[in-house]
């Protein structure tokens, strides 16, 4: 084995070794080592230059931003909803003689949808009307008996006084003034069984008045008429079908006007006025406008919601109950800025917001929210008329930092 391969192996190995771990220990002994310059040298050489060379500044692209005017909304998810909807229910019980109406059928307002056959109602009516005769025809007889009685009463009234001005002078016996006056107590008695007689036809007048309109509205309940004009959404009872009382005639839907019902969260209810313009999308891709007619005063339990609703024209009935639809509804203008989605970024703190840069091209966070978002970029509400935003290179600065700005203007 030859000595000198591996002489020069443990050699490369030291040197490497000091030149990695030993570094700053080499150097320092090298500069030990170095002989010190002479006076002729030492004169020659130049003063140090003590000052640090300048960093250079970052530099940054801006926008010289100034604040428009634009139109603010508030964008809801919902369906549609009919107007008006009822399910017409029969009173009565009995079959159905009518033809029925089918499904999708328009119907005006007391369109006659179901009959049911009359029975026994007519004899019930007939009988009521009998007896509302016979208590009518009651009635003058008992005021005759109440006038007779009150004849009676009168004259029985006048034999007392007679009989009372005899006995004082002598004239008449204890006997008779005590018989005139129970003339008057049984006149009197008659008088007051006069008057309830005379009340008891009156009142029978109204007892048999009120059978007659009970047995005239059951008669009136045979026909089942439309509330209002609209369409039915199912077929009227079928023709024999025995009707109980509840039971379904058919169902009226009105779908123009047509409801638009989406939910707000309570962050934005605020922004929502009975009354404001509101556009709507469905799924369809059809468009339609109304404005809104309810704003809900009380929250979802569930979703802490409110609801709102819009009325929008259907004349053609193309836009049917229970679609999916994109409601937006107009809030307040405001003053807004439009810059490219980039130039956002987060604070320490994870709170949104943009860079901004002032005359001294000193670099400031500015806290922003986001209005609504479009094409050309976002816009942004929280910042002053007029601001220079870092849109390029804002990832790379810090409050208070000086930059090298480029200023573009917006296009």
């Amino acid at each position: 084995m030859r000595l000198l391969p591996i002489l020069t192996a443990i050699l490369v190995s030291a040197f490497l070794f000091f030149l990695v771990f030993q570094r700053d220990n080499l150097v320092d002994f090298a500069r030990e080592t170095d002989a010190p310059p002479s006076e002729a040298e030492t004169a020659a050489a130049p003063e140090p230059d003590n000052t640090t060379p300048s960093k250079p500044l970052v530099s940054v692209v801006a926008l010289r931003s100034v604040a428009q005017p634009i139109e603010n909304a508030v964008l809801l998810r919902g369906e549609t909803e009919a107007a008006r909807e009822v399910e017409v229910r029969s009173e009565v019980s009995g079959l159905i003689i009518s033809e029925p109406l089918r499904k999708g059928s328009q119907v005006e307002k007391d369109q006659l949808l179901c009959e049911v056959e009359i029975g026994t109602r007519a004899s019930d009516l007939e009988d009521a009307q009998g007896v509302l005769i016979r208590a009518q025809a009651a009635v003058p007889e008992a005021n005759a008996r109440l006038a007779e009685a009150n004849a009676r009463l009168a004259e029985a009234q006048i034999n007392d006084n007679a009989a009372k001005r005899l006995s004082e002078g002598g004239f008449a016996s204890d006997t008779r003034v005590a018989s005139a006056a129970a003339s008057v107590e049984s006149a009197l008695a008659a008088v007051e069984a006069a008057k309830a007689a005379a009340s008891a036809a009156t009142s029978g007048i109204k007892s048999a008045e009120a059978r007659v309109a009970a047995a005239q509205r059951e008669i009136d309940r045979l026909k089942i008429n439309a509330p209002f004009a609209g369409m039915l959404e199912t077929d009227t009872a079928e023709l024999g079908t025995l009707m109980q009382p509840g039971a379904l005639c058919g169902t009226v839907v009105l779908l123009n006007p047509i409801k638009l019902v989406g939910f707000v969260p309570e962050t934005d209810v605020e922004r929502i006025k009975v009354g404001a313009m509101a556009g709507a999308r469905l799924a369809s891709g059809r468009e339609a406008r109304g404005s809104v007619s309810f704003l809900s005063r009380t929250a979802d339990v569930t979703t802490r919601t409110f609801r709102v609703e819009v009325i929008v024209p259907n004349e053609d009935l193309a836009i049917r109950d229970g679609q999916t639809v994109e409601i937006i509804v107009s809030a307040a203008g405001t003053e807004a800025h439009l810059v490219p989605a980039s130039a956002l970024t987060l604070d320490d703190d994870g709170e949104l917001g943009v860079r901004t840069v002032d005359e001294n091209k000193t670099v400031q966070f500015a806290p922003v929210s986001i209005l609504r978002d479009e094409i050309g970029g976002v816009w942004l509400d929280g910042l002053p008329d007029e601001v220079s935003i870092i849109t390029s290179g804002q990832e790379y600065v810090t409050d208070g930092v000086t930059v090298a700005v480029t200023y573009k203007e917006p296009s």
